[in-house]
C-alpha cells in the first residue's frame, strides 16, 4: 500500500469473542435489525473522504471494506483496529482509536452512514452493543520482564532482554507500535563509527560529550552523557546488524562534527528504525499487547513486582521480576507541560497523542525520584498551521531562516532553545525556513513535505518573495550575502559553522515555522545501569527506565539526533541489565 493512493482494506469478518476468550458475553437474541445487503457511506477523515462498503445480514455486520481511504501509513493499523471493534460490537456506536481521532471520525461516519441505510425501521439497536458491555476480571499473567511502551526505547529494551534470555511482555496503550520514534526525522548521533571513518569524518567520543554538555547548559548528568557517547558507535553497529540503514551522515544544531546517522539520501530515520526493531521483535517472538494501558507499577520504593494493565475488557496484573518504563515523555499533555513551565501553556506540540506522561503520576506511589521536570524543549521549525515538524536536517543541509523583513536573524544551527527564542522575537512569533532546489535534492525527507503541499514555491527569488509578501530586493541581498559567507567559509553575522551549500539553484522554497513543544528533558531519575532510583537516592530493585520518560541525559536542551541515540542506547542497557538481574 502506498500513501497518496486509494487503499482498499478488505478485512475479514471478526466475530464476538475473538480476543482469546477474555470477555464473557451474553447471547444476543436473534432479532432482525438490518435489511440484508451491501451499503455504502462516506465520512471525512484527516486526509480526505473515507468511503465504506458495509455488508450486513439481518442480524449482524458481516464485512466492512474501506473502498476509499487516503490517510497516511500511520493510520492503517488504527483503521484495522477500529473496523475490528465495530465488527466485534456489531455496531457503529463504538469509541474511536486513541491517537487517530480524525481518521476514526471519518471511518465511523462512513460506517454509520451505511448502517443508517441498512437498519430496519423501528428496530432496536440495544442488542447490537450488548455483547460488548459485560466484561469480567481477567486472569493475571506472569513473565520475567514487563516493558511499558512499544516505542523505540521499549522495542530496543525488549529485543536486548530477550537476547539475554528473558521472557518479555511489552504493554502499549496505543493501537500501534512506535510512539514518538515514528515521528523522528533527523537521525541518530554517534561518534567514532565505522560510517564516519569511511567518510573521513574526524569525530571523537570526547567531542560528542562536550557538544552534548554544552548544548544542555551543563545541567546534564555527566555520567549519563558519558555512557551515551561511549556506547553510541556500538549501538549504530547493533542497529545496522539488525538491518538498519544508517549510512548517510549529516549535522544537527549544536553539533561541531557531522555525526547524525540516517538512511541513504537523508531519509527520515524514525519510522525506519521502528520497522527494523518491530521486525526483529516479531522474529524473536516477543509478545506486544496493544491498546493496553499500564495504570500502576506494583511494589514499593525498595522493589517492584509487576504492573496493573487496563483494557477495554477489564483489568489484570502482569507479575514480573523486572519492570522497564519506556513510556515516553509528556509533550502532548499541555496541562502537565504548563504545570512545570507555565510559559508554555496553550502551545502546540510535535508529539504523538499518546505522549501524555501517565507514569509521572502513577509512579509516585513507589516514591520514584524525578529530575529536570521543568526542562521542556520547543522545536523551532514547526508549521503553526498544523503542528507538523520540519526536520532540523533541512537546516543542516543548507536552509536558512528569514523573517518578514526578508532578513536572517539567528545562527540556524544554534541550539533549539536559542533558535526558538529568536523566532518568538520576530513579527507574528514565526519566520520562514528558506532553501533552494539543491537543498531539496540533498535530503529525501523534503520530498514528503513537498508531496503534502507544505512548501511555498517560486521559480525565482522575486516570485517567491511575492508569494511570501516580503520585499524581493531585501531577500536578494540576504541570499547574496549568505552565499558570500558560504564561499568565504565564515559567517561574521551569526557565526554559523556549517554552511553546506549556496542557495542559488531555482526553484526556491519556503515554509512558515514557529516553535512548538517537542521534547521533555525531565523524568524518572536513573543511574548508568538504567536503574530507577527513589527519593532517597536508593535503587528501586527490579525497576529500569529508558528514553524520554527519564531525565538527566539532556540537561536544559536536547541536541537534535540525541533522542534516537538516547532511546536505543539506554534501551539496550535497561533491557540487558533487567535480564541479567533475573539470572
Amino acid at each position: 500500500m502506498r500513501k497518496g493512493l486509494i487503499w482498499v482494506l478488505i478485512l475479514l469478518m471478526i466475530t464476538v469473542g475473538t480476543l482469546a476468550g477474555c470477555v464473557k458475553t451474553k447471547e444476543v437474541e436473534n432479532e432482525a435489525i438490518f435489511t440484508a445487503g451491501t451499503y455504502e457511506g462516506e465520512g471525512q477523515g484527516h486526509a480526505g473522504v473515507v468511503k465504506a462498503s458495509v455488508t450486513v445480514s439481518e442480524t449482524k455486520i458481516e464485512k466492512i471494506d474501506l473502498v476509499e481511504f487516503h490517510e497516511s501509513e500511520f493510520a492503517v493499523e488504527p483503521a484495522d483496529q477500529l473496523v475490528a471493534k465495530i465488527l466485534k460490537a456489531n455496531s457503529g456506536e463504538v469509541d474511536g482509536i486513541a491517537g487517530a481521532s480524525l481518521t476514526s471520525k471519518g471511518i465511523l461516519e462512513a460506517v454509520n452512514a451505511a448502517l443508517a441505510k441498512a437498519y430496519l425501521e423501528g428496530a432496536s439497536t440495544a442488542a447490537t452493543t450488548e455483547a460488548a458491555k459485560e466484561a469480567v476480571k481477567l486472569e493475571d499473567r506472569t513473565t520475567d520482564v514487563v516493558i511499558i511502551g512499544a516505542g523505540g526505547a521499549g522495542l530496543t529494551a525488549a529485543i536486548e532482554a530477550t537476547q539475554n534470555g528473558a521472557n518479555v511482555i511489552v504493554v502499549e496503550k496505543m493501537p500501534m507500535v512506535g510512539g514518538n520514534t515514528k515521528y523522528a526525522t533527523g537521525g541518530l548521533n554517534a561518534a567514532e563509527t565505522s560510517v564516519q571513518k569511511e567518510k573521513g569524518i574526524d569525530d571523537t567520543v570526547e567531542i560528542f560529550i562536550e557538544d552534548t554538555m554544552k548544548g544542555g547548559g551543563n545541567l546534564n548528568n555527566p555520567e549519563l552523557v558519558k555512557v551515551l557517547a561511549e556506547n553510541s558507535a556500538g549501538t549504530v553497529e547493533w542497529l545496522m546488524g539488525l538491518g538498519a540503514d544508517l549510512t548517510d551522515i549529516g549535522r544537527m544544531g549544536g553539533a561541531s562534527k557531522d555525526r547524525t546517522h540516517r538512511p541513504t539520501g537523508g531519509a527520515p530515520v524514525g519510522q525506519h528504525i521502528v520497522d527494523v526493531l518491530y521486525a526483529q521483535s516479531q522474529e524473536l517472538g516477543i509478545e506486544i499487547l496493544l491498546e493496553s494501558t499500564v495504570v500502576e507499577i506494583l511494589g514499593d520504593s525498595s522493589q517492584v513486582s509487576g504492573v496493573t494493565v487496563e483494557t477495554a475488557d477489564g483489568n489484570y496484573n502482569i507479575n514480573a521480576k523486572a519492570v522497564i518504563v519506556a513510556s515516553g515523555g509528556f509533550g502532548a499533555n499541555n496541562d502537565l507541560v504548563a504545570q512545570f513551565d507555565p510559559a508554555l501553556k496553550g502551545y502546540g506540540t510535535t508529539n504523538h497523542p499518546g505522549a501524555t506522561g501517565d507514569v509521572i503520576e502513577f509512579a509516585k506511589n513507589i516514591d520514584v525520584a524525578y529530575v529536570d521536570m521543568e526542562q521542556i524543549q520547543t522545536h523551532p521549525t514547526v508549521m503553526p498551521s498544523n503542528n507538523y515538524m520540519i526536520t532540523e536536517a533541512v537546516r543542516g543541509n543548507g536552509a536558512i531562516l528569514v523573517n518578514r523583513e526578508a532578513k536572517r536573524f539567528v545562527n540556524e544551527l544554534d541550539t533549539r532553545a536559542v533558535v526558538s527564542d529568536a523566532l518568538l522575537a520576530q513579527e507574528n512569533a514565526s519566520g520562514y525556513l528558506f532553501f533552494d532546489q539543491s537543498v531539496r535534492e540533498s535530503l529525501s525527507a523534503i520530498e514528503g513535505y513537498y508531496k503534502k503541499g507544505f512548501l511555498i514555491e517560486g521559480a525565482t527569488l522575486e516570485e517567491i518573495a511575492g508569494k511570501l509578501d516580503i520585499d524581493a530586493a531585501t531577500l536578494q541581498i540576504t541570499i547574496d550575502t549568505y552565499n558570500g559567507y558560504v564561499a568565504d567559509e565564515t559567517d561574521p553575522e551569526f557565526s554559523r559553522q556549517s554552511m553546506a551549500r549556496t542557495l542559488s539553484v531555482g526553484p526556491y522554497y519556503a515554509v512558515e515555522v514557529a516553535p512548538a513543544v517537542h521534547h521533555t528533558m525531565g523524568g524518572l531519575m536513573i543511574n548508568t545501569n538504567g536503574e530507577v532510583v527513589n527519593s532517597s537516592d536508593a535503587v528501586i530493585k527490579g525497576l529500569y527506565a529508558a528514553g524520554e520518560v527519564t531525565g538527566g541525559v539532556h540537561g536544559n536542551n536536547r541536541l537534535g539526533g540525541n533522542a534516537m541515540a538516547d532511546i536505543t542506547i539506554f534501551g539496550r542497557i535497561a533491557g540487558k541489565n533487567a535480564a541479567l538481574s533475573i539470572k
